[in-house]
């Protein structure tokens, strides 16, 4: 289900997907294909680790990378879902295909 609410979404991006939720910033933002489909991406990888999983390792894989970059935007392009899902985003068919644990195959 995507919601708009700007309220909600972090300064500097679109969306943001709060298991079972797509929120983002605009109505524009739902006519981006792209971006809901990263969302959708998103949504695949909370069910896989079982939601809660999903945002611990989302957390730990941030604060790993940015202990070695210094760089909030740095160590957020390198969390290994946000990789997946940037990687794929333009596949509108991906998650038709994709593998269980596949942001485990985009190591960086």
């Amino acid at each position: 289900m995507v919601i708009i609410c700007k309220y909600l979404v972090p300064k500097g991006f679109e969306g943001i997907t709060l298991f079972p939720f797509i929120l983002l910033k605009s109505e524009d933002c739902k006519k981006n294909v792209y971006l809901v489909n990263h969302e959708r991406i998103h949504l695949r990888q909370q069910l896989e680790l079982l939601i809660v999983f999903f945002y611990v390792w989302y957390v730990i894989d941030f604060m790993r990378h940015f202990i070695l970059t210094k760089n909030t935007k740095e160590a957020y392009k390198h969390i290994l879902f946000e990789v997946e899902a940037y990687s794929n985003e333009h596949n509108l068919t991906y998650l038709k295909t994709r593998k269980i644990y596949s942001f485990l195959r985009n190591n960086t």
